[in-house]
């Protein structure tokens, strides 16, 4: 199974307040992430498929075209086995029902509500390891490629981190 590398970091627990105490979270390692482009992601399919490269470039430009169009009359799409893609508003309230006009929309956001059957789930923490869903992590130093088995342990795991 792939793992994916991730990094402790410190910060305030109240971001902005200096005087509250430091804790210690995770994150993905930076500059480890892959971004797939259509064309990429194109050459995946037809790996495991029949479809060429071209035909699936085609379909899914196609789809985005297409995926737009819905979205920006205000409708959703959904996608089996992926999720729900909406649109949303930020609109600040007034006072006065007049006052209030579509010039009032501040933004526009595309959101996504993931299928319940692509839900991502922690390896370590599952009750089926090596599901088709779950996530294997590893600890790795930021400048280093690795220096713990994935479990949290091996680098101070547990020890003051402060000494």
């Amino acid at each position: 199974m792939i793992t994916v590398p991730v990094v402790r970091y410190s910060r305030n627990k109240k971001i902005g307040d200096k005087n509250s105490p430091l804790i210690y979270l995770l994150r993905p390692k930076p500059g480890d992430a892959k971004i797939y482009t259509i064309d990429l992601l194109a050459s995946e399919i037809e790996a495991i498929g029949s479809l060429s490269v071209e035909d699936v470039i085609h379909v899914m430009k196609s789809f985005v075209r297409a995926m737009r169009k819905v979205l920006v009359s205000g409708d959703k799409v959904k996608v089996d086995g992926l999720g729900i893609f909406y649109t949303s508003l930020t609109c600040p309230g007034v006072e006065v029902e007049k006052d209030c006009t579509v010039k009032n929309i501040k933004r526009v956001n595309l959101r996504f509500k993931v299928d319940n059957t692509l839900r991502l789930v922690n390896d370590s923490t599952a009750d089926t390891r090596g599901g088709n869903n779950n996530i294997s992590f590893e600890i790795v130093s930021p400048d280093a490629k690795s220096n713990d088995n994935g479990n949290g342990g091996g680098d101070g795991e547990g020890e003051d981190p402060a000494a």
